[in-house]
């Protein structure tokens, strides 16, 4: 398992591809590559017949860095590390932190790939994957890169904390339309890795991703919830409705209620877990959490349901003055 660590010190789980499906990924590109090559000469040929020797062989030349050299660099760069080759062996060029390559880290590994591949046949290339501990060769040192695999067994998910169960519910108010896939694949991730960081890194990132969580809802962060709490409920609010959507259950009001608006209240039965502690006003569980001929939880005490000024019952008593 490789050691590397973001920007903002998230340890990534990223294994370096070895000799053999890196071998098999330059053959399939040299293929394709040579291919381009030769179909490209063909057409020189028949469209330069009347040209002097010296033009035709100068078109020649071009052809075999443009296509040769300049191609895989192209492919590379604008598929941010995954040629043909790479892409049918699960393979991945990414930055020594795991970031993804740019023009310049491509345009570094295919220069020297041109010296260590095609002048030496590959032999330069293989003794220096040989040597590296995780498979790199002279271009991928140079530039900076390492190529990783992208496929990789299944393995043990990390410990996906929940959130304390006074927050549970408390955002079912939110409309989540708005917030991108990738923001909650960066939540996911940070939920499953919170334990590996440190204390002020992880509670910047926290932070960071709470703010960019509650400006898409339109809706702040309570001050008295903790960022990795306040994740972890819109998370599992977010887990709540896909599974209702799944499943055929009944829909959720608060992914079609406005931002910053509390839903409808719910007429499916809800455990008594996932509601607030206080029941605040506005809220599903307060509106749902009434006695139990309208619809309250059955195991609520009855204490409870007549502490609340609006389920007492008039009884026509009036003090005396």
């Amino acid at each position: 398992m490789s050691e590397l660590v973001t920007g903002e010190a998230v340890a990534l789980e990223l294994r370096p591809a070895k000799l053999p499906s890196r071998a098999l990924a330059v053959l399939l590109d040299l293929v394709v590559a040579v291919a381009a090559y030769v179909a490209v000469t063909i057409a020189l040929v028949a469209s330069t017949a009347s040209l002097d020797p010296a033009a035709q062989t100068a078109l020649s030349l071009a052809a075999f860095v443009l296509v040769l050299v300049g191609g895989p660099i192209a492919v590379e760069s604008l598929s941010h590390g995954r040629s043909l080759g790479k892409m049918a062996c699960g393979l991945r060029v990414v930055r020594d932190d795991g970031g993804p390559v740019r023009f310049r880290h491509s345009l570094v590994r295919g220069l020297i790939g041109v010296i260590e591949i095609l002048m030496t046949f590959g032999v330069v290339a293989c003794i220096a994957s040989l040597v590296s501990a995780r498979g790199r060769r002279l271009g991928d040192v140079f530039a900076g890169t390492l190529v990783v695999r992208e496929r990789v067994p299944v393995a043990s998910a990390g410990f996906m904390p929940p959130p304390p169960p006074w927050l549970a519910g408390r955002f079912s108010g939110l409309d989540l339309s708005a917030v991108p896939d990738d923001l909650w694949l960066a939540v996911r991730q940070y939920l499953a890795r919170m334990g590996q960081l440190d204390a002020r890194v992880g509670w910047a990132m926290a932070e960071r991703l709470a703010g960019d969580v509650a400006a898409r809802t339109g809706v702040p962060v309570p001050r008295e919830v903790p960022p990795p709490a306040y994740l972890a409920a819109v998370l599992q609010e977010r887990q709540a409705r896909e599974a209702r959507r799944a499943f055929g259950g009944p829909p959720s009001e608060g992914g079609t209620a406005g931002r910053g608006q509390a839903a409808a209240p719910q007429t499916f039965p809800v455990a008594p877990h996932m509601t607030s502690p206080q029941g605040a006003p506005g809220t599903p569980s307060d509106e749902s959490s009434a006695a139990p001929s309208q619809g309250g939880y059955p195991d609520e005490p009855r204490d409870v349901r007549a502490g609340r000024p609006e389920h007492r019952r008039g009884t026509g008593f009036v003090p005396p003055a």
